[in-house]
């Protein structure tokens, strides 16, 4: 005989919730930190472009570009960038994005530093060839 105060287990247990699960990224942890599977992510970027009147791809072709960003293997465009920044409260920074203009930036410069890196081993190689020392330039 059980005491009155004790609940009995059910011949067959519920199945358990799927737990939230993402790529190991900024993107992917900003969504389970709000508790949200990719469907709500999802719904969510649904929801603020129709609130802002944007056009964006269909809900099944949402689920399949969030998972991409999320495993960084497609950066999102310039829209979907706010929009995410929009439903998750932040930078694209925090997102694990850098700015388009920021990275076009940083790419010029790395080019302008390597081609001043080239420049200087020819001038240096092109001084060996003439016997001129080390330091002195023309």
């Amino acid at each position: 005989m059980m005491p009155e105060n004790t609940v009995a287990p059910e011949a067959t247990a519920p199945e358990q919730p799927h737990a939230l699960r993402s790529a190991d990224s900024p993107l992917g942890r900003a969504r389970v930190t709000r508790g949200w599977s990719q469907e709500k992510a999802v719904r969510a970027l649904i929801l603020m472009a129709d609130a802002w009147n944007w056009q964006i791809a269909a809900e099944p072709s949402l689920k399949v570009y969030l998972s991409r960003w999320e495993h960084g293997l497609t950066r999102p465009g310039e829209t979907y960038l706010t929009l995410l920044c929009a439903i998750y409260r932040t930078t694209p920074e925090e997102l694990g994005f850098s700015s388009p203009r920021e990275s076009r930036e940083s790419a010029a410069a790395k080019s302008l530093r390597e081609r001043i890196a080239e420049l200087e081993s020819l001038v240096q190689r092109l001084t060996g060839h003439l016997g001129m020392p080390e330091g002195v330039t023309l």
